[in-house]
């Protein structure tokens, strides 16, 4: 605009200097040509020599504006066939965003077959395959994506944009593999593609690779591409797994890896603990869950807490006796204290800890402890029902059996071979020796048990002794619900 101005300016002075200098000279112009003389003023001079040159100066303009005629037209038919190819695009994602994809996948199809333009024609192509891919139709598809392709040529872009949607429709239907082959040479260092790393990440995912999917969800949280609480949940989720899969030498790695509140998350935690006691130290693990329990009263923490030795029973019942005073009324953290006086065998104070917890909550590992406990003190009709109620609380079906228990299999249980056994029935084959039986009915109490049969290894194995009627019954505890009683039914040592 201020040049257009100065220009102005310029020509206004240029005339006023012109009309000052033709003003103050009165001389004439004789332009003679035999046999014609022709005498002029030189103001009169002056105009018709503007005049002719703006007379030639329009006839050249017309004269070149014929002759670029095909020129502009060509122009002409290049804009509106470009205005429609862009009416086209326009209405086909119009209709594939409103959900009308048959009526999107007929105009971005027509586009793709019209269009002269490459980038048109790959945006066509990749447009029509997003709402084939909707409508379910992967063969036509397919075509689409490869007419995609061979539009995009040898232009990096351009084919980088069509790996990266072949890719996402591949992973929307649940092709993990072939989409990670079409995206792991998009990943560079610099991670420009930051879609394409959420799209790998998604990809990692379903494949199960929880150390890619840890690095790819720290990259893309360090360059705020991903939801903040999404990548808490990944990270928690694949620490927790790396954990698990983890050997003594590696562990030290991944958990130097994670902050603090990573740590303390009940999975990563759990995990944690788990490993160190694979490891033979029981003691990291309690540091580690005390760490987390410290921070939130989990049941899972507080169930892998409970499980211990005798001789760490005490130092874990006095740390979990101060999170009591501060939530005295928390069932899972009172059931965690019932189990671990269990395993010290203070069985009053862990029954007053599991009636208070059985008070709050009835679940399956309340009842099974009770049943443990009651076990333990040489109750078993008392076990027997808090056993059964276990079995009802996790919606088990109790049956109802009204003849004897089959005879227990004791053939492959070294406690029943004894020395000189050779040439038994044991050894021929013969039904196993009956461990126990009792006859179960519709009640909670146990009925009179039968008799053991005589057997030729009765008499040397003590598990097969006649016993009281009264000692015949099954006293199990619960696998993984007690770790303070053996597998015989005695408190651990």
């Amino acid at each position: 605009m201020m040049r257009s101005w100065i220009w102005n300016l310029l020509l206004l002075v240029a005339a006023v200097a012109l009309a000052l200098l033709v003003h103050n000279y009165g001389g004439n112009v004789i332009i003679v040509t035999p046999p014609w003389r022709i005498e002029l003023s030189l103001p009169l001079m002056v105009l018709l020599v503007l005049g002719a040159f703006l007379a030639l100066h329009w006839l050249l303009q017309l004269l070149g504006w014929v002759g670029n005629g095909p020129g502009r037209l060509r122009t002409w038919r290049g804009h509106r066939a470009q205005r429609r190819d862009i009416d086209l695009l326009e209405r086909g994602w119009i209709n594939v965003l409103e959900g009308r994809y048959v009526q999107a996948e007929k105009d971005l199809s027509n586009l793709l077959s019209r269009t002269r333009s490459a980038d048109r024609k790959v945006l066509a192509g990749l447009s029509a395959a997003r709402a084939l891919h909707l409508l379910g139709e992967y063969t036509r598809r397919d075509h689409s994506l490869q007419l995609a392709q061979d539009a995009a040529g040898q232009d990096t872009r351009l084919r980088q944009t069509v790996d990266t949607v072949k890719a996402e429709m591949l992973l929307d239907q649940n092709r993990p593999q072939e989409a990670l082959e079409l995206l792991e040479p998009l990943q560079d260092a610099s991670s420009r593609f930051l879609h394409a790393t959420r799209l790998l990440l998604r990809a990692h995912r379903q494949l199960g690779h929880a150390d890619q999917v840890y690095a790819l969800t720290r990259l893309l949280l360090r360059r705020s591409a991903i939801d903040e609480t999404q990548a808490r949940s990944f990270i928690t989720q694949t620490a927790a797994q790396r954990l698990d899969a983890a050997d003594i030498a590696a562990w030290d790695d991944i958990w130097g890896d994670l902050n603090a509140d990573e740590r303390m998350a009940p999975p990563v935690a759990l995990a944690g603990a788990k490993a160190q006691i694979r490891f033979g130290q029981p003691v990291q693990a309690a540091r580690i869950l005390q760490a987390a329990l410290n921070r939130q009263l989990d049941d899972r923490l507080l169930r892998a807490y409970a499980q211990c030795d005798a001789d760490q029973a005490r130092q874990r019942l006095g740390h979990a006796e101060l999170w009591l005073k501060s939530n005295p009324d928390h069932p899972g953290l009172l059931a965690a204290l019932g189990q671990i006086c269990l395993a010290a065998q203070l069985w009053g104070q862990g029954a007053h800890y599991l009636e208070r917890s059985l008070a709050l909550r009835a679940d399956i590992h309340i009842y099974a402890l009770l049943g443990n406990l009651q076990d333990a003190l040489g109750h078993p009709d008392q076990a027997l029902l808090y056993w059964r109620r276990a079995c009802e609380a996790a919606d088990a079906e109790v049956p109802t059996i009204h003849r004897p228990l089959p005879a227990a299999d004791t053939r492959g249980d070294p406690r029943f071979i004894a020395d000189g056994l050779e040439g038994s029935s044991m050894v021929s084959g013969a039904a196993p020796i009956a461990a126990s039986g009792a006859y179960l009915q519709d009640s909670d109490e146990i009925t009179q048990p039968l008799a053991v049969r005589s057997s030729p290894v009765a008499d040397t194995s003590s598990a097969a002794h006649a016993a009281p009627e009264d000692e015949y019954f099954d006293t199990a505890p619960i696998p993984g619900v007690d770790m303070s009683i053996t597998s015989d039914g005695s408190p651990r040592k």
